[in-house]
């Protein structure tokens, strides 16, 4: 019999994060959901719902949250990362005092940090050097997940495949399941990127610029996925995968992704803050995107699309002006 982690801890109870928290305990792990709200905390021991954040769903009876980060990792064994990206460095600068050396990080978020530059296994390395990491990352949609949906996922590591079976086998459940990868940097470059590319697909949709459109944005975005992979020392292979092509393909597919939605709704002719007002969700793509663009010099990597819609985001930049230049630019060989 393949040996296990009872004890899970999940850090972070927006939708994801709970969905991963009912994916465990589906698994037959002991788990505690970390949420920063006292309130969302008690609501979902009481009510079996996260209102806020999943509430199609509803939740296991062996499932506990709580908002005090000590006693949700007292008797862990293994933490799950579902904190937004940006916020990452900051959640792991407070949990590490709390946890002993060696307790496995699996980071779940999908992002690249506004400030360095860093992926977020980059940043884990820095402040978490005393603690094996895996990304987990695919298509995955957390209401789906949460209901029991089947599911595949990836997740990369490169600590030794032992290792990384037990922390896969402690979340398998009979609908959910996990591959392995040694390659952590194209893992994690797929789930980041492809947000910025959903955008991109959702402005099309809302503009109504068709379906040949939508195909070739995700066609040449998968291109700037995986240039930055190469450039970084991915491997090629990865970005057909559950984290590379699976993941995009669902990303820029529905309105059921927050970041498609949010792309959608500005092709339409909203503006981003009236859009992230209505929400209480991230849509990681648009700090991805400022990141991108932010140390797009440093990374030596040419990503039109993602700089396109960083300018559109960020730049006060017109979506039909920033669509011409696309399509201005120079012909080129396709896989240059």
């Amino acid at each position: 019999m393949t040996k296990v982690i009872d004890n899970i801890t999940v850090i972070g109870a927006g939708a994801w994060g709970t969905a991963l928290a009912q994916v465990a305990a589906t698994a037959g792990r002991n788990v505690t959901l970390y949420a920063r709200s006292a309130h969302l905390a008690d609501h979902i021991n009481t009510h079996r719902k996260n209102l806020l954040y999943l509430p199609s769903v509803t939740l296991r009876d062996d499932l506990h949250a709580t908002h005090d980060m000590a006693a949700a990792v007292e008797s862990a064994g293994m933490v799950l990362l579902v904190t937004p990206a940006q916020h990452m460095r900051e959640t792991l600068v407070k949990l590490l005092p709390l946890l002993p050396k060696g307790i496995p990080l699996i980071n779940a978020a999908k992002g690249i940090e506004i400030k360095t530059g860093k992926l977020l296994s980059e940043t884990a390395a820095e402040i978490a050097p005393d603690h094996p990491f895996a990304i987990l990352s695919g298509p995955t949609f957390a209401d789906e997940t949460a209901k029991g949906l089947p599911t595949a996922i990836t997740l990369a590591t490169t600590a030794n495949e032992d290792s990384a079976r037990i922390w896969a086998e402690s979340l398998h459940n009979k609908t959910f399941r996990p591959y392995l990868s040694a390659d952590v940097t194209g893992a994690e470059i797929g789930g980041a990127v492809k947000n910025v590319i959903a955008i991109a697909c959702g402005i099309v949709e809302g503009r109504g610029l068709g379906q040949n459109a939508r195909a070739a944005v995700m066609t040449r975005g998968m291109a700037e996925i995986k240039r930055l992979g190469l450039a970084k020392g991915a491997k090629a292979d990865t970005f057909i995968g559950l984290s590379g092509l699976g993941d995009l393909t669902l990303t820029c597919n529905s309105t059921s992704s927050r970041n498609f939605s949010l792309g959608f709704e500005l092709g339409q002719g909203k503006t981003l803050a009236d859009i992230m007002a209505k929400r209480n969700s991230v849509a990681e793509g648009v700090t991805t995107a400022r990141a991108i663009a932010t140390h797009a010099d440093a990374l030596g990597v040419d990503m039109p699309i993602c700089l396109a819609i960083d300018h559109i985001l960020h730049g006060g930049g017109n979506i039909d002006e920033v669509i011409t230049g696309l399509l201005s630019r120079a012909i080129r060989q396709e896989d240059a």
